[in-house]
C-alpha cells in the first residue's frame, strides 16, 4: 500500500511540473515572454508580481483573460499591454492560472 501511494505521489509530482513547464513554453510560444518574465520585470510586470498583485481577487481570472486578449492600460504605469489576437480564450486561462499560481 505504502509503494502503491508513493507511486501515486510521484506520478502527481511528475505531472504537475510537467504541466507547469508546458504552461512555460506557451507563454513562450505566444510571444508572452518577450515583454514578461516569472521573477523579473521586463516591459511588462513579472509574474510573480501580478500574482501577489491579484491574490485573493474572486475575479482576478477573468479579468487577467480579458486583458491578455485585449491588451489594457495604466495598472502598471504607462506602457500599455497590446491586444494579443494570437491567444485564443482557452489558452488565455491557461496562462493565466500558470501566471496566478507563481510566487
Amino acid at each position: 500500500m505504502k509503494r502503491f501511494l508513493m507511486i501515486g505521489m510521484v506520478a502527481v509530482s511528475a505531472f504537475a511540473t510537467q504541466s507547469a513547464m508546458a504552461n512555460a513554453d506557451l507563454a513562450k510560444a505566444k510571444n508572452c515572454m518577450a515583454c514578461h518574465a516569472v521573477a523579473n520585470k521586463l516591459v511588462g510586470p513579472a509574474y510573480k508580481d501580478v500574482a501577489a498583485k491579484y491574490a485573493g481577487q474572486k475575479d482576478a481570472e477573468a479579468k487577467l483573460v480579458a486583458k491578455v486578449m485585449k491588451g489594457g492600460s495604466g495598472v502598471w504605469g504607462a506602457i500599455p499591454m497590446p491586444a494579443n489576437p494570437q491567444v485564443s480564450e482557452a489558452e488565455a486561462k491557461t496562462l493565466v492560472k500558470w501566471v496566478l499560481a507563481q510566487k
